[in-house]
């Protein structure tokens, strides 16, 4: 608005306070895809929770038929992860809890940004992972051999140099607080 104008706020020539569109409501299930080295390596369903247009938010039981145990933490049936997939950035959030409730940490997966199309929402998996237990005091870098080795800096540049940023980006947010803000 001018100096020298009439208008107030609120007026006919004036517009008001911008609306900003709900995001739809979301309930249902999708079918959660991981792709490593163009097949299939694991799917399972899970419960759409939140579905804002860039992040999509799901949570499903333990998909492993038996305990996986990683030395530094152990799936197991009855656990239950809160998966946030993101289509924009190449990270995947993973919450784990016990079938308690009770707080294991949190796994995170490098991939592709995700895409949801027919009911699935499918992410492939680009071998780097990182590791936050639930206080925090362990971050772990995981599988870097498995990435090194999948030849992906010669094949797909780009894409190796976005796989390793994501994890530098995910490791730095795990040492300073945690993921409470990105998953806010």
């Amino acid at each position: 608005m001018s100096a020298n104008s009439s208008e107030t706020p609120g007026s006919p020539d004036t517009p008001g306070p911008r609306e900003i569109p709900e995001p739809p409501e979301v309930s249902g299930s999708l079918e959660i895809v991981l792709v490593k080295y163009g097949r299939t390596k694991i799917s399972y369903p899970a419960e759409l929770l939140a579905d804002d247009g860039t992040r999509v938010t799901v949570r499903a039981p333990w998909a492993g038929d038996a305990v996986r145990d990683f030395g530094f933490v152990r799936f197991e049936q009855g656990d239950v992860f809160t998966e946030y997939y993101w289509r924009d950035r190449w990270y995947a959030v993973k919450e784990v809890r016990d079938a308690e409730g009770v707080l294991k940490g949190w796994y995170c997966d490098i991939t592709r940004p995700a895409t949801v199309s027919g009911g699935e929402l499918i992410v492939e998996d680009l071998d780097l992972d990182l590791w936050r237990s639930a206080d925090g005091a362990t971050v772990l870098r995981l599988d870097e051999d498995e990435f090194a080795a999948s030849g992906l800096a010669t094949t797909d540049p780009a894409a190796a140099t976005a796989a390793e940023n994501a994890l530098d980006e995910l490791e730095r947010l795990a040492r300073e607080g945690g993921f409470e803000a990105l998953l806010a």
